[in-house]
């Protein structure tokens, strides 16, 4: 049995407690392609401008042939027939060592997984010989270095159904990224610091999935309105309007994707600041997002993680930033505070138990202000 594969089947284990593994998953890039052709002659390559892939998130279309994606959260869906397909991944490498972290979803039964190389085939096996469901998504953040689908090999892809028709878009920090937030393979204090990150099990995710709504995750490890920790040279909205926000790089056009509710969860990162600076500073970016999002709903957030002294402080500013807007004639601009700060993730960041709690707050929060109660 080969090293990489004992690897993949101890992953397998110890998420077992996580999900139900009706199928298996093998990270084979060392197996030549023919392999799969080998078993049945019927198999075809479909490359990643097929009509059949659906790209939801901010993705670099430059090259249609190899869509490329630096954001936490960017997922692609398709559906294909027969018992194993293979995903063929682009991994940036990113200064010679990140390695991204993947979600695959085969018929809602996920599984989270690490690239190994700069090309990675991902097998999936042992299904029915049906239809099934696909969905890849993103789990690490921008500054993991891009992933790039190249495309997948199967029997047959077939179109999936419709995008949900409402749209969520979240935007933030590592929080809103899941970064510190899965232990469930290695803890906190161990590996790398991508290695606890799962943007598809943040609150925002799961919110989304709950009131059956697209979503991208436009967020940024250690990001902040008007001042970054970290050392960072960049604040949100100076680099919102891009693909690559990381690094401030490639133009994003919003006609690509425009939401019905955008929320807005920063401040942690910037902490207690001037209050004048920071209240003008959020109104301009409120403004800045109804340039570009004419007819959403803003929810402005308080920290999940934030500590008494900010919290105290958030509520107050964002209290007076709503009311100030408001006044000012935009109504579709409002707040939400979270009942409590959660904590037991990495590095003080919300763990996977408490995002689905902060899900569960913000999902019955949106479902009552936009009147979603039809899911």
């Amino acid at each position: 049995m080969s090293r990489l594969y004992c690897y993949y089947h101890r992953l397998l284990r110890r998420t077992l407690h996580r999900y139900v593994i009706l199928f298996s998953i093998l990270a084979t890039f060392f197996v030549p392609p023919g392999n799969a052709r080998q078993q049945n002659d019927s198999i075809k390559f479909f490359e990643a401008d097929h009509p059949y892939f659906q790209y939801t998130g901010r993705i670099d279309f430059t090259n249609t042939k190899l869509p490329r994606f630096w954001q936490p959260g960017v997922y692609i869906t398709t559906k294909f027939i027969g018992p194993f397909c293979e995903i063929i991944l682009n991994d940036e490498e990113l200064w010679g060592k990140n390695h991204n972290y993947i979600e695959l979803i085969v018929d809602g039964k996920g599984m989270r997984l690490q690239t190994k190389a700069k090309r990675d085939t991902v097998r999936i096996q042992n299904l029915s010989a049906g239809e099934h469901s696909l969905i890849i998504c993103k789990n690490t953040e921008a500054n993991i270095g891009y992933l790039e689908l190249a495309g997948i090999r199967c029997r047959q892809l077939i179109k999936p159904g419709a995008k949900p028709v409402r749209k969520i878009e979240f935007i933030g920090n590592s929080i809103t990224c899941g970064t510190g937030s899965d232990q469930s393979v290695i803890p906190c204090g161990n590996g790398v610091w991508q290695d606890q990150h799962n943007a598809y099990l943040s609150y925002g995710a799961i919110a989304a999935r709950t009131l059956n709504a697209q979503y991208p995750l436009s967020a940024v490890s250690g990001i902040g309105l008007m001042q970054s920790c970290c050392n960072m040279d960049i604040i949100m909205p100076a680099v919102f309007n891009k693909i690559n926000m990381r690094n401030d790089t490639i133009a994003w056009d919003f006609k690509n994707y425009q939401p019905d509710v955008v929320t807005v969860c920063l401040g942690q990162n910037d902490g207690i600041q001037d209050s004048a600076a920071f209240f003008n500073n959020y109104i301009a970016f409120i403004k800045q997002l109804r340039g570009y999002y004419p007819k959403a709903t803003i929810v402005c957030l308080t920290s999940p993680m934030a500590d008494a002294s900010l919290v105290i402080f958030l509520k107050k500013i964002l209290t007076a930033i709503v009311k100030e807007v408001n006044k000012n004639g935009d109504k579709k601009v409002t707040k939400y505070f979270f009942s409590k700060q959660y904590y037991n993730g990495c590095d003080y960041h919300p763990d996977l138990a408490e995002h689905k709690l902060i899900a569960n707050e913000l999902t019955e929060f949106i479902k009552m202000k936009m009147k979603w109660h039809e899911l």
